[in-house]
Order: C-alpha cells, then sequence, then structure tokens
C-alpha cells in the first residue's frame, strides 16, 4: 500500500538504526514516515477538512444499515482503522468512501442483502488487488489521456451537486432512496437552514484553495505598513473569521438538531460495540455479488477510485509521490479484509478527496482523526448510533456534498484546449445521461481517437501535398 519507494524513505545512521539490506528500509525511518505524514498543518483547518468527506458517507452507509441491515458498528470500525492507516502511508487526506454502485443496487433491489454485498466487496477487491501487484493498473493510468480523466471527474462532481441539491430541496427518504415532496422553508430541517449553511461556508471558506489565511496575513502586512489601527482591529477579525472550521460547525450544528428534532433519541442508545460475526456466503451470494455488484462497480473503482484520485492528489500535492498500484493494491486490500466480517466495501473517491481539501484538510493528520473519530463511536455506541444519524437534517448533509461536488468539478479548469474541452464534454455528458462513469469513459475515449486519427491523416495529407 505503501506509495514511496525504499530510496526516498528517511534512513537515519546506519550505526543506530537497523536496516533489512535486502530492502533498504529502516525501521527508524519507517516510523518517522508517519509521523511525518500524521502532523497537522492546521488543528482548526484539519478538524475542518476531516467533515468534508461525510457528505456522501453518512447518507449511503444510514440507508444501508436502515434498509438492509448493514451492521453499522462493524463498518465504522473498519474504516475507521482505514482512515488511520492510509493517512499514516499517504500523508495527504486520502478518503474512504463506500462503493457507490454496490451501494445504489442493494437499495434498489431487495434481494441483494448484506451477503451479496459482501461478495461483491471482495471479488472487486480481489480484481484490483491484481491489478495493483501485476502493475496493470499503472499502465491504464498512463494509456488514459488527461481529458478523459478531467471528464469523469468532472461528471461525478455534477452528480454530488445535482444530488446534493436534490437534498435540500427534497424531503429525502434515505433507505429508499426517494424524494417524498418539496421541503419546507421553515423548521429544523427546513430550506432556510440549507441556504443559510451555505452562505455561511461560502462566506467562511470562499472559492480558494487556501482560504483565508495567505489574505489574512496579507491584510495584517499590508496593516503594518499604514499602521493604522482599525485596520490591524480589521484585520484580526477577518483572520479570526475566516479561519472559523465552517464544515466543522455545520456538522455540529446538524447534531444538535437531530437531539432537538427528537430528544427521545438518547434513550435508543446502547453502549458497547456491535457484535462482529464473518458473513455466511452461499453459491447464490457469489454469483450475484458479481453479476450485479461487482461488474457495475468494476469501472467505476478503476476509473474514479484509483485513476481520478491518483489523478487529482498528484494535481494538490505535486510534492507527494503518488502510483496507481499503490492505490489499486490499497483499495484491494481494505476489501479484502474488511468484508468477510461485513464491513460496507469502500474505496478511495475522488469527490471526497477534493471535499476534504475544499475545507482545509491537507495531511493525513487529517483523515486520521476522522478515523480515530469512527473507531471511538464504532466501539461505544456500535449500531445504535443509525438512531441519531437518522434524526440528522438531510439538508445539512446536501451543503457538505455540494461542496464537495463542486470542488471535484473545478479540477478541469486545467483543460485549456478546444479539442481536450470537447473529450471532456462527450466523457461528461455520457457518464451523467448513462449514469454509467463505463460509459462516458468509452465514448470519451472513441472520441478522443477519432480526433487523433483526425489530426494524423490532416497531417499526413499536408506532408504528401508539399511533397
Amino acid at each position: 500500500m505503501a506509495n514511496q519507494s525504499p530510496s526516498s524513505i528517511p534512513i537515519s545512521d546506519p550505526e543506530t538504526t537497523q536496516t533489512d539490506p535486502t530492502t533498504g528500509f529502516s525501521a527508524k525511518g519507517i516510523v518517522q514516515k508517519v509521523k511525518t505524514n500524521l502532523v497537522l498543518r492546521s488543528k482548526w483547518a484539519e478538524l475542518n477538512g476531516a467533515i468534508g468527506d461525510l457528505g456522501t458517507y453518512i447518507p449511503i452507509v444510514l440507508s444501508l444499515t436502515l434498509s438492509r441491515n448493514l451492521n453499522l458498528g462493524t463498518t465504522l470500525i473498519f474504516t475507521g482503522i482505514y482512515n488511520i492507516l492510509t493517512g499514516a502511508i499517504y500523508g495527504v487526506p486520502m478518503p474512504v468512501q463506500p462503493m457507490k454502485s454496490i451501494a445504489a443496487e442493494a437499495l434498489s433491489d431487495a434481494d441483494f442483502g448484506v451477503p451479496e454485498i459482501m461478495a461483491a466487496g471482495i471479488l472487486t477487491g480481489g480484481v484490483l488487488m491484481v491489478l495493483g501487484v501485476t502493475r496493470l493498473m499503472q499502465l491504464v493510468y498512463t494509456l488514459i489521456p488527461l481529458s478523459v480523466v478531467r471528464g469523469i471527474q468532472l461528471a461525478q462532481g455534477l452528480s454530488f451537486a445535482f444530488t446534493a441539491v436534490k437534498y435540500m430541496r427534497k424531503i429525502q427518504d434515505l433507505p429508499k432512496s426517494k424524494a417524498l415532496g418539496d421541503r419546507s422553508w421553515l423548521g429544523l430541517d427546513g430550506l432556510v437552514l440549507a441556504i443559510v449553511c451555505v452562505c455561511f461556508i461560502v462566506i467562511v471558506s470562499g472559492a480558494k484553495d487556501d482560504g483565508c489565511e495567505s489574505s489574512g496575513d496579507d491584510v495584517g502586512g499590508q496593516k503594518r505598513v499604514e499602521g493604522g489601527r482599525n485596520r490591524r482591529r480589521s484585520g484580526r477579525v477577518r483572520r479570526v473569521v475566516f479561519s472559523l472550521p465552517s464544515a466543522f460547525i455545520v456538522f455540529v450544528l446538524g447534531v444538535v438538531l437531530a437531539f432537538a428534532k427528537r430528544p427521545k433519541v438518547v434513550h435508543e442508545i446502547k453502549f458497547g460495540p456491535s457484535s462482529m460475526e464473518v458473513v455466511k456466503f452461499s453459491k447464490h451470494a457469489w454469483k450475484k455479488g458479481f453479476v450485479k455488484g461487482t461488474i457495475p462497480q468494476l469501472p467505476l473503482s478503476v476509473l474514479n477510485s484509483v485513476i481520478a484520485v491518483c489523478k487529482l492528489s498528484k494535481d494538490l500535492f505535486p510534492e507527494k509521490d503518488f502510483s496507481a498500484t499503490s492505490l489499486s493494491v490499497s483499495v484491494g486490500l481494505m476489501n479484502l479484509v474488511g468484508s468477510w466480517f461485513g464491513a460496507m466495501p469502500c474505496c478511495h473517491g475522488a469527490g471526497g478527496l477534493a471535499g476534504q481539501y475544499k475545507f482545509g484538510g491537507r495531511s493525513g493528520g487529517c483523515v486520521a482523526l476522522l478515523g480515530a473519530a469512527k473507531l471511538v463511536l464504532g466501539l461505544v455506541l456500535g449500531s445504535s448510533l443509525a438512531h441519531i444519524l437518522r434524526q440528522f437534517p438531510v439538508g445539512i448533509l446536501g451543503v457538505l456534498l455540494l461542496f464537495a461536488g463542486i470542488e471535484l468539478a473545478t479540477c478541469c479548469r486545467d483543460i485549456n484546449t478546444k479539442e481536450d474541452s470537447f473529450v471532456m464534454l462527450v466523457c461528461t455528458v455520457f457518464s451523467l445521461v448513462g449514469s454509467s462513469a463505463a460509459l462516458g469513459f468509452l465514448c470519451g475515449m472513441i472520441v478522443y481517437l477519432l480526433l487523433r486519427l483526425r489530426n494524423w491523416i490532416s497531417d499526413k495529407l499536408f506532408y504528401n501535398m508539399a511533397a
């Protein structure tokens, strides 16, 4: 799972550090690397960034818990461990998200239960593990053009944004994934609340990558030059306001409102972890899990969970070393372990990474904080946490999901030629209309190859005429 080559890991003095001569790894060097990866750049910003992934995590996991008896406690424990490990290994806010295609199939098919979900996760993880170990995933990453990757990212970002707006505008029955009607303007989960939360995040976080810290510092420098008391006071206020953990504050507000909506939920909480058992599989579960779960999930996992995440990670953190091989093995291992015990099949996701980065996540410590919180909740509250999450305002989840989607969609801004933009938009349109990343990828690749063929024919004719 590690994305660092042996030579890139710092090795201390050979007299004081034992190093494996066959691999070049040093135990002390690895420990130091992990410590560096988990160091928080900014406590409030990293805490804020940890919340940026919950807009997709909570609705999917809660829906499956309520409708398919998914073991929420086990899922929290395993995904919490995954978060901590990925944060320690990669040193960036690498997300851990439920596999969306498998979740969608489970929510739409009453006969697609926990054994089928877990079988689909194990088989998907096995395929990704093989692609990673054989380095075929790195080959795929090298061959796919940037315009097609951006098309997948844009489609996923817009899909998140559309879903977010539905969450804010319509009353949702999450277990059935259905809208029940227009949301009222007022109330503890009203439209006004969602609009206020959106405005608050826009004011505090803005649209810049690094938010307001630089803005405050620039104003501070100007203040010192001009030496005015009013300006100094204004600069301090701006720094305080723009450094507020907006997503965290909105999430805490949602938790408070969840208890306010139904105070009796306190009596439904049971302390202690959920019982963890090995899932029993039948031949039917393996077959149905592969046909209806693994086959639709694989293209999405390859394109969005590995290829797009690898590209986005390099864009956001150019100083880090990421590889499609490492990410593919990482996703494979997560599902080859946790799915046997009933933990929801998981992957990395470009949308989660974009959301965490948007809200301030910059280090592995960001997701490690989130992982620690999941682990504690899973051990202390177990599946009874679902009673609280069921009361959580869906409109606020929509707000968090909206900014994650927009941040992911804006990654396509580096496509600056008309030809690449054409390929990207074709890929995006077919992904959205067909609700399939695989269809969008196929159409985008066909258009890309046709354009390359057209350019080759045009160049050939020009040289022949010139000769």
